[in-house]
């Protein structure tokens, strides 16, 4: 994703060495297991649609179209949450997610 929020780009600035340390946790996490990029992507999109998390939720969407993945696989990710997060909270991610596509 190209436009990172100000906010990230400051973090990333002023403390280089968390924000290292931060990418090494994520990238030792991604490779510790089986899963391959794609179903990698959606679970995380699926964890910041639970969080709630706006700017995580398209976060994800972006990276999930860069992995390849289709809108509708974007949403059927998000719908899926509906019995689990409740129906206010995934349309709420859904708006979210549709955003970012329509960015896209």
């Amino acid at each position: 994703m190209s436009d990172f929020p100000r906010s990230y780009i400051k973090f990333k600035d002023e403390h280089q060495d968390v924000y290292e340390a931060y990418q090494q946790l994520g990238e030792s996490a991604a490779c510790c297991g089986p899963l391959d990029g794609k179903t990698r992507e959606l679970v995380k999109l699926g964890m910041a649609a639970a969080i709630g998390s706006k700017g995580s939720v398209q976060s994800h969407t972006h990276r999930a179209l860069e992995h390849g993945i289709s809108p509708a696989e974007i949403e059927h990710t998000v719908v899926l949450g509906v019995t689990t997060l409740g129906f206010p909270k995934t349309m709420a991610a859904l708006s979210w997610a549709k955003e970012a596509l329509d960015q896209a």
